[in-house]
């Protein structure tokens, strides 16, 4: 029950993330499972959360959602995701959370030194990119926002059709990877007795819906910087709890 209730929580908070700055979920969570499931176990976990999390978000913010930019970024996604969903089974977890933080974290610190400086990016090859390495951190790490992130930060993507874009860029790139994963590694689904899965999804339903509510009182640079923030964490996570994994 301990354990279920550290799971709910995290989940229960990564929706409200999630719901606000579009981004969150897998950032806020993937360390958390990761400890408390392992490393297989809790990025399938994470995906499977993200993929009811998502789903149940896209309806509400339909009309915000920047089609065309979504294309972007979804084709090259899928690639990322089918080769880093392979990477991950014959890799060590340890190394690969260690690179993908580290890679992450100092590809958003030059995002925000460049965004500063009012330095624009432009044209398809970032989108194209942006969507490929958020595939490729996401399969890996579980965490696919901080490069999307840093995409919109040099863009200067509005954040309210940046946060609608990423829930069906989301949605189907976890679908991806829970597909690929389970085809490669079956037994990664953690198990848990089905009223545990009820309990994890009301968690879902319940911190989209305090998201909606907060966010609404937000103004658009809070949830701008609300979501650099959070991808910073996410990315801090995943190379803490790699080096932690090495020296274990």
């Amino acid at each position: 029950m301990g354990l279920l209730a550290l799971i709910t929580g995290a989940i229960f908070f990564g929706s409200v993330a999630q719901r606000i700055a579009g981004i969150g979920f897998a950032l806020l969570v993937a360390p958390i499972l990761a400890i408390l499931l392992g490393p297989h176990e809790g990025i399938m976990m994470i995906n499977i959360c993200a993929v009811v999390s998502c789903g149940l978000i896209v309806p509400r913010v339909w009309q915000q959602i920047d089609w065309k930019l979504l294309l972007w970024l979804s084709v090259p996604a899928v690639v990322g995701t089918v080769a880093g969903s392979w990477l991950a089974v014959q890799v060590q977890p340890a190394v690969l959370s260690t690179v993908v933080g580290a890679v992450v974290m100092a590809g958003l610190a030059v995002a925000v030194v460049l965004g500063r400086a009012q330095v624009t990016v432009s044209g398809q090859l970032p989108k194209a990119l942006a969507g490929l390495g958020s595939g490729l951190t996401n399969a890996l790490a579980g965490v696919g926002g901080p490069t999307v992130s840093a995409y919109a930060i040099l863009s200067h993507w509005p954040p309210r059709p940046f946060a609608a874009t990423l829930q069906p860029f989301f949605l189907q790139l976890c679908l991806i990877t829970v597909g690929v994963k389970l085809a490669v590694d079956p037994g990664s689904v953690p198990h848990l007795a089905w009223w545990m899965w009820a309990v994890i999804a009301l968690a879902i339903i319940v911190g989209i819906f305090a998201g909606e509510r907060l966010g609404r009182r937000l103004r658009d640079e809070h949830a701008r910087a609300a979501v650099v923030v959070l991808a910073f964490l996410g990315a801090a996570g995943a190379l803490v709890k790699g080096l932690v994994d090495l020296q274990a």
